[in-house]
């Protein structure tokens, strides 16, 4: 390593704190390979997850741009070395992949990798993905491994203590998902109530309209108003079950309503309020919708699991031909000039990418101990 002791106990340390600190499968994948890749300084880090049918499930890359990423085309398959390290769970530290007779190419966009150092993330017996760097960034030995020995004993390390948050990750969001599947349940049962009162009242008070019809039509008049008044409360009940039992889609729903649902939902299975105001929002171009989207579901991750907030405030209104998404919290903040090494670990990279993706920009403002305010703007179409 070309880290001196110290230097190298807190960078691993930073590594491992970094991993613990999500809770989403999604985001601990890219802290693992951002970590590896940082630790043992190499151009290139994968992670993926393997699925039932000889592909990935998931599969994160660190040091490959996403204009690389998409040129590079669909996920690989369980093949050459990747298989070997996910069905024999064996480290590989190679001098040149491209000479190893399990090699089957790539395809013409993905980047040159020569040095090689990979081994599986395993929890007992399972093997939970494959872990991989390429090229190291130093002056190689000839014909030899840029990767050493002590590499491969670090990312083994590194390895043991992905599989703990790897796991614990899955089972947060399972639990999470069952969460809001209880949630549902309980609102389901919420509204069928409701609206059984007021369909019974409804029926009581109909049955005495007709009663009344012949001996005092003016009481029966009155009474029709009710049957009118509670039939329209009894729509809006039954319209308030489709809204909020449904899952939001935002191509038939729009931004707005998606991020009303979204919110509704996290208002309820989260300590802290949150709220949502959205004023003459047109629609958008699809592409800005879905950033301003992601944009949304990744702030208000960071304040509902990092900040401590109690309260989270989420805007939407327009501006010109476009729109601004602000999420406000009361948290605990931090200090923007301090959080670049950070910043990815906190999204704040990949919420300023999506913005830029979609032609807008994306502002942070923060002080410690005075919460965080989190702007997206895009132009409209």
């Amino acid at each position: 390593m070309n880290h001196g002791p110290r230097s190298g106990l807190t960078a691993v340390s930073s590594a491992l704190l970094a991993m613990s600190r999500h809770l989403e499968v999604r985001d601990v994948l890219k802290t693992i390979v951002a970590s590896a890749r940082e630790l043992l300084d190499a151009q290139y880090a994968a992670l993926g997850v393997p699925d039932d049918h000889g592909g990935f499930a998931q599969f994160v890359v660190d040091g490959v741009s996403d204009e690389q990423w998409k040129a590079i085309g669909p996920l690989p398959r369980q093949h050459g070395i990747l298989a070997a390290m996910l069905h024999e769970a064996t480290p590989e530290r190679l001098a040149d992949v491209r000479k190893d007779p399990r090699f089957g190419g790539w395809p013409s966009a993905h980047p040159d990798l020569v040095d090689f150092l990979g081994l599986p993330i395993r929890d007992g017996d399972e093997v939970l993905g494959a872990l991989f760097l390429a090229n190291k960034n130093c002056a190689k030995p000839a014909g030899g491994c840029g990767f050493t020995t002590d590499d491969e004993e670090l990312l083994g390390i590194l390895a043991q203590h992905a599989a703990i948050a790897l796991t614990n990750a899955r089972l947060y969001e399972r639990s999470r998902e069952l969460t809001i599947a209880e949630e549902r349940s309980r609102l389901a049962h919420e509204l069928h109530d409701a609206v059984s009162q007021k369909l019974f009242s409804l029926r009581l008070t109909a049955q005495a309209a007709t009663a009344l019809v012949d001996r005092d039509p003016a009481r029966a008049k009155d009474e029709l108003h009710q049957v009118a008044t509670l039939a329209a409360e009894a729509a809006d009940e039954l319209r308030a079950a489709v809204v909020e039992l449904r899952p939001a889609a935002l191509e038939e729903d729009g931004l707005v309503a998606t991020l009303r649902t979204q919110i509704q939902v996290l208002d309820r299975a989260h300590g802290a309020r949150v709220t949502f105001t959205g004023r003459g929002v047109k629609a958008l171009p699809a592409a800005q919708e879905e950033a301003m989207l992601r944009v949304a579901q990744e702030a208000l991750h960071n304040a509902l699991r990092h900040s401590g907030a109690d309260h989270v405030e989420v805007t939407l209104h327009r501006r010109g031909a476009g729109a601004v998404l602000r999420i406000t919290d009361d948290g605990s903040g931090f200090d923007p000039h301090t959080v670049r090494r950070a910043g990815r670990h906190l999204g704040l990279v990949s919420m300023r990418d999506r913005a830029g993706g979609a032609g807008g920009r994306l502002t942070v403002r923060s002080t410690p101990g005075e919460g965080t305010t989190i702007e997206m703007e895009v132009p409209g179409g």
